[in-house]
């Protein structure tokens, strides 16, 4: 069964990274690239990094509050107490991520994928996951904690895991 699920996040993975750049990925393309880096307790907070990649990083208690992060690449990253409140992290790419009691309220989550990440702890308060890409035992767990409306776009935590 795991080998199963493996192949499934295999296969969608590269079909997405086969995929031409979305529109706002081609009009503004931030090049930044901080993989395999040690950005413990960093400050990204109030930026501008669209399509940053983050992969296989050490974020543990950094700061990317308020910032936009549309379409920017955290797998395999280690954002552990991180902070990401009121953070646009639209399409970003957060598979096998750690965020253990990490913040992310009032996030903007819409379509993200995090198919193999832990959320132990984690502050989902007002977080948006429409159409994001989940587990079903990530949304068990995370429904237990749901709760709160987002403040950019009035979408219900609750609602947007698809909570019963």
């Amino acid at each position: 069964m795991i080998r199963l699920w493996q192949y499934i996040i295999l296969t969608v993975v590269v079909v997405l990274l086969a995929l031409p750049l979305p529109s706002w990925a081609a009009k503004n393309p931030s090049h930044l690239f901080f993989s395999h880096s040690l950005l413990q307790g960093r400050d990204f907070s109030n930026q501008s990094l669209p399509a940053a990649e983050f992969a296989n990083s050490n974020m543990e208690l950094a700061k990317f509050d308020h910032s936009d992060l549309e379409g920017a690449i955290f797998s395999k990253g280690i954002l552990t107490k991180a902070s990401l409140k009121q953070a646009n992290l639209t399409y970003a790419m957060l598979d096998q991520a750690d965020f253990t009691e990490a913040d992310l309220s009032d996030a903007v989550l819409v379509e993200a994928l995090f198919f193999g990440s832990t959320f132990h702890h984690t502050k989902i308060i007002g977080a948006d996951f429409t159409d994001a890409l989940l587990d079903r035992e990530q949304i068990r767990q995370l429904c237990q904690v749901a709760s709160g409306i987002n403040t950019t776009t009035g979408v219900s935590t609750r609602e947007s895991l698809g909570c019963r």
